[in-house]
């Protein structure tokens, strides 16, 4: 089994402007995680850094070296005017098999299949992707995820944009991978999605306002905490204050903005 992985007096951010502020928690491996919060409260830089894409500014992660990590990023951030067709596509889940250079062997074009078939795409191998509409693109995302077998995915508002019966499809793929305990973290506006298929969750507003059990996280008290506490960046504003860690950084200044509407379902 994977380790545990730790986040130790976490601050993250871009151009020195911090945008979660000294996050400390553990996530236990199979963990099956809803990361939730108002705009704006750091939720998709939280997945950019366990993915590996943005370096603390403070703090550190701990418990990711060595491990496979799948990240599926917004729709917004994927080019679907890329000229490639949809099997090309989830064959790139195979890229830590075959490399840049590799080709597929019949058993892997087969894993292919199957994972197309799994996500109801059985026909759409020579599809390209500028002819698909949102939720068979997301469909043929969630395929190679399959194919990437990582034992840490980290899945961004995955479900935006997307009709009810894809959505189902696939909340129903989150729900193997944490039967087969793999530690899953997805970003999710929908409160009722959280409370009906994630068994843990974490509420941010820039920092931590609570992480465990659903039930015990998603709390009117909390919800209206994190209007609360959520943060715009202002050079002019106090000073951020700073709580030990390995790392200083640059003094930060933020200042409270409008409360964003977060809701229980």
């Amino acid at each position: 089994m994977p380790p545990s992985i730790h986040l130790d007096n976490l601050t993250l951010g871009y151009e020195r402007h911090p945008a979660v502020h000294h996050l400390t928690l553990v996530l236990a491996p199979g963990s099956l995680v809803g990361v939730v919060g108002p705009n704006g409260s750091g939720k998709s830089t939280l997945l950019k850094a366990l993915a590996g894409q943005l370096s603390p500014m403070q703090g550190q992660i701990q418990g990711l070296a060595g491990r496979r990590v799948a990240y599926l990023p917004q729709q917004a951030e994927v080019d679907r005017s890329f000229p490639i067709r949809v099997g090309d596509l989830v064959a790139m889940g195979l890229w830590h098999e075959i490399g840049a250079l590799g080709g597929l062997t019949a058993t892997q074009r087969e894993r292919c299949r199957n994972a197309l078939q799994s996500v109801g795409m059985d026909d759409f191998a020579h599809r390209t992707l500028d002819s698909l509409s949102g939720g068979q693109f997301q469909r043929a995302l969630f395929a190679r995820l399959l194919l990437q077998d990582a034992d840490l995915i980290l899945l961004d508002e995955p479900f935006a944009a997307v009709d009810t019966r894809t959505t189902e499809d696939l909340l129903s793929i989150l729900a193997r991978w944490h039967r087969a305990g793999k530690t899953v973290l997805v970003v999710l506006h929908d409160l009722a999605q959280v409370m009906a298929h994630c068994p843990d969750a974490l509420l941010l507003a820039r920092s931590a306002v609570a992480f465990g059990r659903t039930s015990d996280v998603l709390t009117p008290a909390n919800l209206q905490q994190a209007r609360r506490m959520t943060e715009a960046w202002d050079e002019t504003a106090e000073v951020c204050p700073q709580t030990g860690g390995a790392t200083a950084f640059a003094a930060q200044r933020h200042t409270p903005a409008a409360r964003p509407r977060l809701e229980l379902p």
